[in-house]
């Protein structure tokens, strides 16, 4: 088998499409949860430690000269990346439990049993019959 047609056998497999469509919405949805955390989230959480805005919060190591910049410890920024991804842990653990209790559900439901066949009830439909015959 050419490499290309096992390139392509991989390519269009349903796990790798899924895949793909995965990391672009879970991209998409990594900007709404930043959206989320930095605009309604840290303004009421800075308001409650004295009107702080965390992407704010740095230290200094060393002050800015005329040629250079300060360089700086921006732990503010790296607090509310803390909180982005508690978020979104969060949020997937919610859905991967909804997910498998919809599977559990489906597993515990067994399938019920097949009916006799269309055959099966005709000829014993003709054997009541024949015994009211006798």
């Amino acid at each position: 088998m050419s490499v290309l047609k096992e390139f392509k056998e991989f390519a269009v497999k349903g796990n790798v499409i899924d895949m793909a469509v995965g990391i672009i919405i879970g991209a998409a949805f990594s900007k709404i949860v930043s959206s989320f955390v930095g605009d309604v989230i840290m303004p009421p959480i800075g308001v409650l430690v004295g009107g702080v805005d965390f992407s704010d919060l740095a230290v200094v190591l060393k002050e800015a000269t005329m040629d250079t910049p300060a360089v700086t410890l921006g732990y503010g920024k790296f607090i509310q990346s803390l909180i982005d991804f508690t978020i979104v842990a969060f949020v997937i653990f919610i859905a991967i439990k909804f997910i498998n209790k919809l599977k559990k559900q489906e597993e515990a439901a067994p399938a019920p049993e097949p009916g006799p066949s269309n055959e099966e009830v005709l000829l014993a439909e003709i054997r009541d019959l024949l015994k009211e015959k006798k």
